[in-house]
C-alpha cells in the first residue's frame, strides 16, 4: 500500500508532553490529511466522539486519565479502532494488558520513522480492507466510499472535489449531524470555509441527489436523511 491509499485516513494523537507532540504531529502531517491531538485521555475521548479517527496512537502515561484505561473505555464501544501504543516503559503488565485490548502494535520509545512507518502502514491495509467499498443512500442512490463516487441507478454522476468529500462526510457519519467544525476540517481544511461557500456547495450536491436527502439542522451543521435511508 502506498503513502498516498492511506493519506485520507483520519489519525489521533494523544501525547501530555507538547514538544514531543509537536514533533509527532508534524511528522504525521506529512503522511495524514487529517491529524488530531489530545493531551489526556479524557480529550482524546471527546476528539473520537466528534472526529472518528481510523487510527489512534497514545502514550500510556498521562495526567487525569492514563492510555491504557482510555483504551479499555475505547474498546466497549470500538473494536475496530487501530491503536498503537507508544511508551518509555516495557514491563510485563503493560504488555500482558496490552494483548488483552487488541492493539496494532506496543512500541517503546524512542521511535524512529522505520519503526513507526511500516506499522502505520499495516493499519491502513486492515482499515482498508475491513471498510466496505460501497454505501447504499437509498434505492436509486449508493456511493463508493473509497474511489469516492457517486452512482444513480448504477450510472456515475459527476461531483466535485469537495462535493465528493462532503458526500464521504456524510456517508461516513450515516445519520449523525455533521458539525460545521467538522465540514471545515475535512473539506476547508487549508482554507476558511464561509457560508455562501457552504451553501453553495450544499446546494450544488442536492441538485445530483433527491432534494430531502442532505438535511439542515439549524446552527448546527448537516446530516443525511434517515427517512430515505434503508
Amino acid at each position: 500500500m502506498s503513502k498516498n491509499e492511506f493519506k485520507d485516513l483520519k489519525i489521533l494523537y494523544v501525547e501530555d508532553d507538547q514538544n514531543i507532540a509537536n514533533n509527532a504531529i508534524s511528522y504525521l502531517k506529512r503522511l495524514f490529511k487529517y491529524v488530531y491531538s489530545a493531551k489526556d485521555g479524557f480529550e482524546a475521548i471527546a476528539q473520537i466522539e466528534s472526529q472518528k479517527p481510523d487510527i489512534l496512537i497514545t502514550d500510556i502515561h498521562m495526567p487525569k486519565f492514563n492510555g491504557l484505561d482510555m483504551i479499555e473505555q475505547i474498546r466497549t464501544k470500538n473494536r475496530q479502532m487501530q491503536i498503537i501504543v507508544l511508551s518509555a516503559h516495557s514491563q510485563k503488565e503493560y504488555l500482558f494488558r496490552a494483548i488483552e485490548l487488541q492493539l496494532a502494535k506496543y512500541l517503546v520509545k524512542p521511535i524512529r520513522h522505520d519503526v513507526l512507518y511500516p506499522v502505520l502502514l499495516q493499519c491502513a491495509k486492515k482499515i482498508k480492507e475491513s471498510k466496505p467499498t460501497l454505501y447504499k443512500i437509498n434505492k436509486e442512490y449508493c456511493f463508493d466510499l473509497q474511489k469516492k463516487q457517486l452512482f444513480k441507478n448504477k450510472q456515475e454522476i459527476k461531483m466535485t472535489h469537495k462535493e465528493r468529500l462532503f458526500l464521504l462526510l456524510l456517508c461516513e457519519n450515516k445519520e449523525q449531524l455533521v458539525s460545521y467544525e467538522q465540514i471545515q476540517e475535512a473539506i476547508w481544511y487549508d482554507s476558511v470555509m464561509s457560508d455562501d461557500a457552504l451553501r453553495s456547495l450544499v446546494r450544488n450536491l442536492r441538485k445530483k441527489l433527491s432534494d430531502n436527502l442532505i438535511q439542515n439542522i439549524s446552527k448546527m451543521g448537516y446530516k443525511l436523511n434517515s427517512e430515505d435511508l434503508i
